[in-house]
C-alpha cells in the first residue's frame, strides 16, 4: 500500500482527495493535517464522507511514516512551507498549488500526463497543473502539435464556485452567485504562464497571445472552455490529429459529438470536440475542476509515480443528470 500524508486537508481539494484515496485500492491515508481542525473527525468537515471513515484531522506531520505527501495549500504557501520544514528525500511530493509549475531552479515536473508522462514516472516531485490550465491545454495542445497557433487565440472558460476554494467570499456567497455571471482577471489570469509553457513545449515556439477571459459560473463544479483558432487547415486533418494525440491518454478523449459539462462532472475525464467555420476552428473542452483540474489528476500522477495502473481509484461515474 502507498502510505499517504495530506497537508491542507480541510479545504475542498483536501476533501476530494480524501474521498478518492479512501476508495483507492492501493493507497492508505496515514495523516490528514489541519491545524485548525486537529482532533475533529474528517467527516465533521467533509460531511459527504459520513459513514466512510473514522479518520481524524491532526496537527502532526509524521513524514517518516509516508511514501508521498500531497500539498493542498493555497498558492504561495508550498514554497514557504518547504523553507520552514524538512521532508525526507525519499518522500515524494505532489504540490497542487502553482508555486513550482513554471520551470526554474527546482526539480518539480509539470504534472500534465498528456505530454509529460515519461518525465512524471521518473520524478520525485510533481507540480500539479491548475484547473483552468488543464482544461485549456487539452483544448489547444493538439493544435500546437499541428503548428496551428500562429495567430492570437481567443479563449473563454467558465468555472464553478468550488474553483474559488472553501473560504467564503463575496463572489462565492449563494445570494451573489446564484443566477449570476461575471468575469475576472481578463487577460491576466495566473494560469496563462503555465499554458504558454506547455504550448511552447509542444509547438516549439509560441509568438501568439492566449487571450483568456475567465468566467464565474452559477454552479458548483466543472469548467467548460471554448477556444477559437484561425487556420486554413482542413477539418478532417484536424480531427484526425486530435484523435491521434489523445489515442493513448487515460482520461482525455476526443468526442465526435458536441460536449456538455455534465459528461465530466464527478469524473477525472477531459472531453474535447472541434468544429470548423470558414477559417475559424472552434475547440470546446470540459473537465471537473476538483478532479481532472486538481486532485483527480494528482492521484493520476501518484499512480504514475508508483508504477501502478494509471486509472486506479479514478473510475468514477459522471453526474449525468
Amino acid at each position: 500500500m502507498i502510505k499517504v500524508g495530506i497537508l491542507g486537508a480541510a479545504g475542498y481539494t483536501g476533501g476530494e482527495l480524501i474521498r478518492l484515496l479512501l476508495n483507492h485500492p492501493e493507497a492508505e491515508i496515514v495523516f490528514a493535517n489541519s491545524e485548525s481542525n486537529a482532533g475533529n473527525l474528517v467527516s465533521d468537515v467533509h460531511e459527504g464522507l459520513i459513514g466512510d471513515t473514522d479518520l481524524k484531522f491532526t496537527d502532526e506531520m509524521p513524514f517518516d511514516q509516508v511514501d508521498i505527501v500531497f500539498f493542498c495549500f493555497g498558492h504561495g504557501k508550498s514554497e514557504a512551507f518547504l523553507k520552514e520544514h524538512t521532508i525526507p528525500a525519499s518522500v515524494k511530493i505532489i504540490d497542487l498549488a502553482q508555486d513550482f509549475r513554471i520551470k526554474g531552479n527546482h526539480d518539480y515536473v509539470y504534472g500534465l500526463p498528456e505530454i509529460n508522462k515519461a518525465e512524471i514516472v521518473k520524478a520525485q516531485h510533481v507540480a500539479n497543473p491548475g484547473c483552468f490550465a488543464t482544461c485549456i491545454q487539452v483544448a489547444l495542445l493538439p493544435a500546437a502539435y499541428l503548428n496551428l497557433l500562429k495567430d492570437d487565440v481567443a479563449v473563454n472558460a467558465i468555472t464553478g464556485s468550488t474553483g474559488a476554494g472553501q473560504k467564503p467570499g463575496t463572489t462565492t456567497h449563494f445570494s451573489w452567485r446564484n443566477n449570476n455571471l461575471s468575469i475576472y482577471k481578463p487577460f491576466q489570469h495566473q494560469h496563462i504562464a503555465e499554458i504558454r509553457q506547455s504550448l511552447k513545449q509542444v509547438q516549439g515556439y509560441l509568438d501568439a497571445d492566449i487571450d483568456f477571459i475567465p468566467y464565474r459560473g452559477d454552479f458548483a463544479r466543472g469548467i467548460f472552455c471554448t477556444a477559437v483558432i484561425k487556420t486554413p487547415a482542413p477539418i478532417e486533418d484536424i480531427i484526425e490529429a486530435y484523435k491521434d494525440f489523445y489515442r493513448d491518454a487515460a482520461f482525455t478523449h476526443y468526442s465526435d459529438k458536441p460536449i456538455d459539462l455534465k459528461q465530466v462532472v464527478n469524473t477525472n475525464k477531459a472531453l474535447v470536440h472541434v468544429e470548423k467555420y470558414d477559417n475559424k476552428l472552434l475547440v470546446t473542452s470540459a473537465i471537473d475542476n476538483l478532479l481532472k483540474g486538481a486532485v483527480g489528476q494528482a492521484v493520476q500522477n501518484m499512480n504514475l509515480l508508483f508504477g501502478i495502473d494509471e486509472s486506479a481509484g479514478l473510475k468514477l461515474k459522471a453526474s449525468a443528470f
